[in-house]
C-alpha cells in the first residue's frame, strides 16, 4: 500500500537557520575528494556527539509524528546501527507497533542494489559484511514504500554522503525504477552542511529527520 505524502508536519520546526559545520571541515588536498573529505568531518562530528545525546536524539525522533502517512501493510525498512550512527530501533519499533511491515537490508554484493527482507523484532540475525546484522537469508525478499536511510552528511537539497560504497543509492534508484518510493534519511543535526556534492548517480531523498526537525527536502 503506498503511503500518501504531506509536504509539512504540523507543529515541527523545518527550519531553523541551523546549516552544519561547514569550518569545520578540513582543507581539501589534491589526494581528497570534496565526498571524502567531507565524509570524515561529519564522522568526526557524529564521533564527537556524547553517547548520552545521541540515545535522546533517536527517542526524540521516535517520539515526534512520523512525517508519512503509513498503514497496516506498508513496507518500511531501516537499517541495524553501526558505531556512532543514531539508533533508527525506537522509531521501527513505533511503526512496527502502528502495523508496518519492517525490512532490513542485505548487501548481494558489490555494485548490486541492497536485498530488503522482512523483519520483525525477536527475529533472529545473520552476520553480513563487516559484521553487520541482516535478516536470515531465508526472509522473505519484499520491496519497500520507505527507506529509512543511513548518511554520514546531508544538506536541505536531499543530497547525502554515504561510506562510499554506493548500495542506497543503487537501491533507490532501482526500486523508484518500478514505484514511487520515499527515501528519509535520519541523522543528527551536526550532520547538516550547507551544500553536500553530488553527481548524477546519487539519488536524492525526500526527507531528512534529526532531533531538532523534519527537513522536507522536496521543495527545495
Amino acid at each position: 500500500m503506498a503511503p500518501t505524502y504531506f509536504r509539512r508536519e504540523p507543529g515541527i520546526e523545518v527550519s531553523n537557520g541551523h546549516r552544519g559545520s561547514a569550518l569545520s571541515m578540513p582543507n581539501l588536498t589534491e589526494t581528497q575528494s570534496p565526498k571524502a573529505a567531507l565524509r570524515a568531518s561529519a564522522l568526526a562530528l557524529r564521533n564527537a556527539l556524547p553517547s548520552d545525546q545521541r540515545a535522546a536524539a533517536a527517542r526524540t525522533i521516535a517520539a515526534r509524528a512520523f512525517p508519512v502517512d503509513v498503514q497496516s501493510g506498508t513496507i518500511v525498512s531501516g537499517f541495524m546501527p553501526l558505531k556512532s550512527e543514531i539508533n533508527p530501533l525506537p522509531l521501527l519499533r513505533k511503526l512496527a507497533e502502528a502495523g508496518v511491515q519492517l525490512a532490513l537490508p542485505a548487501i548481494a554484493g558489490r555494485g548490486k542494489p541492497l536485498i530488503m527482507r522482512a523483519y520483525n523484532f525477536g527475529d533472529k540475525f545473520a552476520r553480513g559484511q563487516w559484521g553487520i546484522r541482516e535478516p536470515m537469508p531465508d526472509a522473505p525478499e519484499v520491496k519497500p514504500h520507505i527507506l529509512i536511510v543511513p548518511l554520514a552528511a546531508f544538506d536541505r537539497a536531499g543530497h547525502r554522503v554515504g561510506y562510499g560504497a554506493g548500495y542506497y543509492d543503487i537501491t533507490m534508484k532501482a526500486l523508484r525504477a518500478n514505484k514511487k518510493v520515499v527515501a528519509i534519511g535520519i541523522a543528527f543535526a551536526a550532520q547538516e552542511f550547507p551544500e553536500v556534492p553530488a553527481t548524477e548517480r546519487d539519488e536524492r531523498l525526500d526527507l531528512v529527520l534529526t532531533e531538532r526537525e523534519v527537513i522536507d527536502c522536496r521543495w527545495s
